[in-house]
């Protein structure tokens, strides 16, 4: 995915994440790949996926287990 840094970053990695989940790459109840993990994908700083994710936890797309990660949500 190639991001327009002239934009703010994280609404296009969380449209790229909403598509992946809306496409079935993740299925309900799937841990979500971990921060790192996409970050290190996306060529973003952590911080730039931790926004994205809390988007998409605030959709209900997302819920988070402490301790555990980040789930897909049923939809």
């Amino acid at each position: 995915m190639d991001l327009d840094r002239g934009k703010p970053v994280w609404p296009q990695v969380a449209d790229e994440l909403r598509r992946r989940i809306d496409a079935g790459a993740y299925a309900p109840g799937e841990r979500f790949p971990a921060v790192v993990d996409l970050a290190s994908e996306f060529d973003v700083a952590a911080s730039t996926i931790q926004k994205a994710v809390a988007a998409l936890r605030e959709e209900g797309r997302l819920y988070t287990v402490l301790g555990q990660g980040s789930f897909v949500a049923d939809k």
